[in-house]
């Protein structure tokens, strides 16, 4: 067992969104554990704002920027260090930029992954439709990694119709279990289960004992497994 099922264990598990900044910590890197995250999905639906939540706007309410590197290349990557439980994981995050020429970047981006976000943009059914492609090819290069299916911009979604938002909702619900995926709607700019979804696969990945709690409202942020 690792050190931070261990000690997740006796502690109990705490939300990763604490930065490590203590100075032991720091100079010791024996109870590092280094995860790779993989984020896939077409341009334009919200891949960096959802990393920018997720790892510099809302942490303890104070911007913490360092880490984030945007490339030109089509390949963008983020690395943050985070305490849970008394232990420390480093999220390494690749993330495809989406176009068609950055395609080509997918098996580096998902070799080794432990998790593959697959987003869309819940404004978008087109988006959605394209989640299809992005996991066929993903899973040539990695049949074992988690894969979560994540609906971005839910606080512009949820202005929509309501019978929209449920043909959309049912939509993407049907997707997930296709994909045999845990969805989560999310929004970056209120950071609306972004903290949640990283949680959520730290918790798959140690066998801990957090769950996140079903939600299939129309109307609110879905949680559906």
């Amino acid at each position: 067992m690792s050190s931070l099922s261990l000690v997740a264990s006796e502690r109990g598990f705490e939300t990763p969104d604490t930065p490590c900044g203590c100075y032991e910590h720091s100079r010791d890197s024996s109870d590092l554990v280094t995860l790779k995250i993989s984020l896939l999905g077409d341009s334009q639906i919200g891949k960096t704002s959802f990393l920018a939540s997720a790892f510099t706007k809302y942490v303890r309410g104070e911007r913490q920027d360092e880490g984030f590197e945007i490339s030109n290349s089509g390949l963008n990557q983020m690395d943050k260090t985070l305490c849970v439980g008394g232990a420390r994981i480093a999220y390494r995050i690749w993330e495809v930029a989406g176009d068609e020429t950055s395609h080509n970047h997918i098996p580096s981006a998902c070799k080794d992954s432990v998790a593959m976000l697959f987003m869309f943009d819940l404004t978008s059914r087109c988006t959605l439709n394209s989640i299809v492609g992005w996991y066929q090819e993903s899973r040539k290069w990695n049949q074992t990694a988690i894969p979560v299916l994540i609906g971005t911009k839910f606080d512009v979604f949820v202005q929509l119709p309501i019978d929209v938002q449920w043909t959309i909702a049912s939509q993407a619900r049907a997707y997930a279990r296709a994909l045999n995926a845990t969805l989560f709607f999310s929004s970056a700019t209120y950071n609306i289960n972004v903290n949640k979804i990283f949680k959520f696969i730290t918790a798959k990945l140690f066998n801990l004992p957090w769950a996140p709690e079903r939600n299939l409202t129309i109307g609110e942020p879905i949680i559906d497994f």
